[in-house]
């Protein structure tokens, strides 16, 4: 498997700490990310700690990222890097959150693709909770189902009676994002999302999405997937 450097910067206004990882791609587990001083996870480190900003820069690809309780495995924050020479403060602010002493920091990312396809990741959160989905080597121009990072399944069967609140995606650097799809048992469309460019492309309203969608309310079936179209570099 391949690897990248990541780091990210975890913040209020009063203070922040470094972490860093040598993350091997496609993998969340062992992509741990530490404080580049103390060596300590976040939890140990910042316990009690309301934290309000986390920018994630990654080496080139994409990346994802969540603070997760190791006990639970429950999520607290997720969301998506940039690549290295990209941040923005002013766009890394989330809901504000209390560092608890069993959170950890990990991230999830891939590789440009390099054949002309693209690797894309999303984040999904319906009713039933937060979930991340990916499609790899994407053909331009080919609706692409993605299914769960986890354990492989289309959304319907992941989030099989729930109601879908919102998509965010990201895919890897360049490529453009022509639309994503809900599509039902009975291969009919649901609903279209066009999306776009990120980061340093001209015409990108954004660096870390090429689509972000919040205020849904679609209900999903089973047999329901989560297809995504897309045009590399």
């Amino acid at each position: 498997m391949t690897t990248q450097d990541v780091k990210a910067t975890v913040s209020n206004a009063r203070m922040g700490k470094i972490f860093s990882k040598s993350a091997t791609d496609d993998v969340w587990d062992g992509n741990t990310l530490t404080d580049t001083l103390s060596g300590q996870q976040i939890g140990i480190l910042m316990p009690g700690t309301v934290i309000n900003r986390v920018q994630l820069q990654y080496t080139g690809g994409l990346s994802a990222y969540r603070i997760q309780n190791a006990q639970s495995l429950t999520f607290q924050r997720f969301g998506f890097g940039v690549k290295d020479g990209l941040a923005c403060y002013e766009s890394s602010m989330i809901a504000p959150y209390t560092i608890n002493p069993n959170d950890i920091l990990t991230v999830y990312p891939l590789p440009v693709d390099g054949t002309g396809k693209t690797n894309a990741l999303a984040w999904i959160t319906t009713s039933k909770g937060v979930e991340l989905f990916e499609a790899k080597a994407v053909v331009n121009a080919t609706a692409t189902a993605m299914t769960t990072v986890v354990n492989a399944q289309t959304l319907g069967d992941s989030m099989f009676n729930s109601t879908l609140g919102s998509i965010h995606v990201q895919a890897q650097d360049n490529s453009i994002v022509d639309q994503v799809e809900i599509i039902d048992n009975s291969g009919g469309t649901v609903l279209t999302l066009f999306g776009g460019v990120r980061g340093g492309v001209p015409g990108a309203m954004s660096l870390s999405y090429q689509l972000k969608a919040d205020g849904l309310a679609v209900p999903i079936g089973k047999g329901f997937s989560l297809k995504i179209t897309t045009t590399a570099a």
